[in-house]
């Protein structure tokens, strides 16, 4: 990208207007990614069989363990070259998205052997029993056997060229391949089509991947003489300044994410002893309730470009404005849905299966999970405050707190007092104490900057 155009939009341009042109793509690829998501549910529902909805939730805390590296070399990576754009170190920019590109391609490879390798124990751990476990084996087979690379490359090349300010396209490369998996899952799962069920449904999701790397690539190659992107294997620099610049806020990003796929599997072991009538319900619940977290994510990753540049050019004044203009947009917007979700759940979870069972169990843990949704909005736009500017200490104690502290000791005294149902309301109450922790950070971090007289 030009640079007068990076002038422009991190330092000139308003912040109401910067902060839409970097958010609204973001967001709205983050609401396509939730919606092909939510199409593997919707098309799997349709077959009206809990075992194969079963096997697309007990597999998904494998999906979201990709996040892990994609937050290790996207998240990292990126917050490095906006940083480095701040300070026009342009070769920095450069090696430090090659050193992102061919780290998370080695993990991508790395994840599909391991899954292959050790396939059983996995489905063991993921809760799987006699009868959801092949199912949720033909659906790993192509997500994570054949597809983790393409779906962790796709995910990193977007944080890459939306850190220079370019999130038009990087949404449009995610939307891609969103929309393509939309078109092809009734295609692939359900009986008038190839009748692959969960299977179809992870074929569909490999292939949408594969077209949204094309799509970067292809993207790189025409704007090889403006983009300071750069995946060509000389940039690859191991750098002691580059590895630690990234991993500095890769690391405790890709933590995070792990602590989360742990959540995720111990929520779904104890569902599981309730049977798949539940297991199919936490995941329709989950994937509706992600909706909604999906738009706080997509403001908080969208500005952290701003955030960074800024901080490391020294306008704090602009940095904070930023941060206090999508706190004011996203605080009113989640109580709203809040509300709409908690009164309107079980409309909500019928949309995806026509069974009295899977609708009171969904219903329930729907709202559970909204109660949640404003500290967690909150949580996100302080981690990614923290993950901008370098502070990755700071998300990792936050990452540590949520789950080992707070979420995981909750479900085991929830579920015990308040048996399956009590399960939801673990995520609200960590979520809720570590609003408050993130609003005194916040407020220490900008107290900080005043005193070096830019705020």
């Amino acid at each position: 990208m030009e640079e007068h155009q990076n002038i422009d939009l991190f330092e000139k341009m308003p912040i109401p207007a910067a902060v839409a042109r970097l958010t609204v793509p973001t967001i709205l690829s983050s609401l396509v990614m939730v919606i092909y998501n939510m199409a593997d549910t919707y098309f799997v529902g349709i077959l009206n069989d809990p075992v194969q909805n079963a096997a697309v939730a007990l597999a998904a805390p494998v999906l979201l363990a990709f996040n892990a590296v994609n937050n290790l070399f996207g998240v990292g990576s990126s917050s490095m070259m906006s940083r480095a754009l701040g300070s026009h170190d342009y070769e920095t920019v450069r090696r430090s998205s090659a050193f992102g590109f061919y780290c998370a391609l080695l993990c991508g490879i790395a994840f599909s052997a391991l899954c292959l390798a050790f396939q059983q124990p996995l489905l063991v751990v993921l809760g799987a029993d006699t009868k959801t476990m092949a199912s949720t084996a033909q659906y790993l087979r192509w997500t994570v056997v054949c597809g983790a690379a393409p779906a962790i490359l796709n995910v990193v090349l977007a944080y890459m060229v939306r850190s220079e300010g370019a999130a038009f396209h990087a949404s449009v490369g995610t939307m891609s391949g969103c929309i393509l998996n939309i078109i092809l899952d009734p295609i692939f799962i359900l009986p008038q089509g190839l009748n692959m069920g969960a299977a179809g449904a992870g074929l569909a999701t490999f292939l949408s991947n594969c077209v949204a790397c094309l799509y970067f690539f292809v993207l790189l190659y025409k704007t090889r003489k403006t983009t300071c992107v750069c995946i060509l294997p000389h940039k690859l620099s191991l750098e002691k300044a580059i590895v630690l610049g990234v991993c500095g806020v890769g690391v405790p990003a890709s933590i995070q994410n792990l602590l989360n796929v742990t959540g995720m599997t111990l929520l779904n072991n104890f569902t599981s002893v309730y049977g798949a009538d539940a297991v199919a319900a936490m995941g329709i619940a989950q994937k509706i309730n992600m909706v909604p977290i999906q738009v706080a994510l997509g403001f908080s990753q969208g500005i952290m470009p701003l955030i960074s540049y800024n901080y490391a050019s020294g306008n704090f004044k602009r940095m904070k404005e930023s941060v206090l203009f999508v706190a004011k947009i996203l605080l009113p917007f989640m109580l709203l849905v809040t509300l709409s979700y908690y009164f309107g759940a079980e409309t909500l979870i019928g949309a995806f299966m026509k069974n009295e069972a899977i609708i009171t169990y969904g219903a329930n843990f729907l709202q559970g999970f909204c109660l949640g949704m404003l500290f967690l909005c909150t949580d996100f736009l302080a981690v990614g405050v923290f993950q901008a500017i370098g502070l990755g200490k700071a998300a990792l104690v936050f990452a540590v707190l949520r789950k080992i502290a707070l979420e995981i000791p909750a479900l085991y005294v929830l579920n015990y007092f308040f048996p399956l149902y009590g399960l939801a309301y673990a995520q609200t109450a960590a979520e809720l104490v570590l609003a408050v922790i993130a609003v005194v950070m916040l407020v220490w971090i900008f107290g900080r900057l005043q005193k070096r007289g830019r705020l």
